[in-house]
């Protein structure tokens, strides 16, 4: 049963083109005590990544670095770590992020979970002296119904969907089950693959202490994404309300994502018909699938909107240096 505080972790990173961060991912891993394994997948980078990734080696038999020959997707490069690797244990880092010093110790206190996760720091400054807030580590569990609900983004609001949070999770519990990464998506597989744990009964806890540092880019993958992924990621919602063990609550929330994510979808595919071929070609294509037409023209309005607001209201002060993904009480405050 995970929650053994002796478990080891393994940590998976996936990098592509990562030299200039990868160095600094990889030490944060081996810097962590309860970490015996850390691997590194290489995917198809046309960079020095991997060599980068060797040279951050500390001697400790703990580092692997594996290369795929061409680029197969972040799923694919985490099912081959997890292929790899044996700890009982597995944490995913980003090859841009890093985590703070003693991460895994207030997370590994607790029991009774299958996957756990703690806070994040979204970092828009990086400096050596940067620590994160210490806030208490209280524990709570998730539900199916609330991880979905998170994942639901509002207009105005800072992104701080709980997709972004990076659990470390049982192995046991994934072999059981036999779950592994989508490795058709390259676009919400994180989230993919959390459902699909819940809806097999994973017990997902939460605490509020912070230990994984998330650097924000405005080049990140997340924000390339393509018109297709958008339609796989809708389209993933639609296996998991193939399994009639859904609840009602359950089912009901997936539904609301999944219609969320393929509105989204909805509005891309038009504005790459307009862009392509043309107006005349667009209206063309939403006149032949009239049931997308609500869609469209609600992103249209709400980007206009978005758009209008954005010229008329007063320049924005810079980002703070880093904010963090869940509230939490300072641990001074009793």
């Amino acid at each position: 049963m995970a929650g053994n505080s002796s478990e080891t972790i393994c940590v998976i990173i996936a990098a592509r083109n990562a030299a200039e961060t990868i160095g600094i991912a990889i030490q944060s891993a081996l810097n962590e005590v309860h970490v015996s394994e850390v691997v590194v997948v290489d995917d198809g980078s046309t960079d020095a990544t991997a060599d980068v990734a060797r040279k951050a080696d500390d001697r400790s038999g703990r580092l692997t670095v594996v290369s795929f020959e061409k680029n197969r997707g972040p799923s694919a490069a985490r099912n081959h770590a997890i292929a790899i690797s044996s700890a009982p244990l597995i944490s995913i880092l980003d090859a841009d992020d890093f985590f703070f010093a003693g991460r895994f110790k207030p997370m590994l206190a607790e029991d009774g979970w299958d996957f756990i996760a703690d806070n994040i720091a979204f970092i828009y400054e990086l400096n050596e002296s940067i620590r994160p807030e210490r806030f208490e580590a209280r524990a709570r569990t998730m539900s199916l119904t609330e991880f979905v609900e998170g994942n639901i983004s509002k207009r105005g609001v800072k992104r701080g969907e709980t997709g972004f949070l990076k659990p470390v999770m049982s192995r046991a519990f994934l072999d059981a089950h036999g779950l592994r990464y989508d490795e058709s998506m390259r676009f919400g597989e994180d989230y993919d693959f959390y459902v699909r744990a819940l809806a097999r009964g994973a017990r997902y806890k939460v605490i509020e202490h912070c230990g994984y540092g998330a650097i924000v880019r405005q080049d990140s993958l997340s924000g390339r994404h393509l018109t297709e992924d958008l339609r796989k990621f809708y389209e993933a919602d639609n296996t998991v309300l193939a399994d009639p063990a859904l609840s009602e609550e359950a089912r009901a929330i997936i539904v609301r994502h999944r219609d969320f994510i393929r509105d989204r979808y909805e509005l891309r595919a038009f504005l790459d018909v307009k862009s392509q071929a043309g107006k005349g070609a667009a209206i063309r294509h939403v006149l032949s699938r009239p049931q997308v037409l609500p869609a469209v023209a609600k992103g249209i309005f709400l980007d206009k909107l978005d758009l209008l607001r954005a010229r008329s209201s007063k320049p924005q002060a810079q980002p703070p240096g880093m904010r963090y993904l869940l509230p939490g009480i300072p641990a001074a405050q009793k």
